[in-house]
């Protein structure tokens, strides 16, 4: 399990750096990320998960896990 979770850590941080090199090439990163943000959170509320009885709980762990990956993500320095 721990195995697993350290390898679900490392694609976190993975696209977080993914996420952010490409918000940087943007000419309006906030509103990039928030649009994607967005976006994700459409993907998680409308994926369809079988094989589980609640069905809630795992969507509510998703979408916790996106806000987390978004807020490791700090606005573009005022330099």
């Amino acid at each position: 399990m721990d195995e697993l979770n350290g390898r679900m850590m490392a694609c976190q941080i993975l696209i977080t750096g993914l996420i952010a090199r490409v918000a940087n090439e943007q000419r309006d990163p906030l509103r990039f990320l928030t649009d994607f943000r967005d976006e994700i959170k459409a993907v998680v509320n409308g994926v369809n998960i079988a094989g589980m009885d609640n069905t809630e709980r795992v969507r509510q762990v998703a979408q916790r896990t996106v806000d987390e990956l978004f807020s490791l993500m700090k606005p573009p320095s005022a330099e």
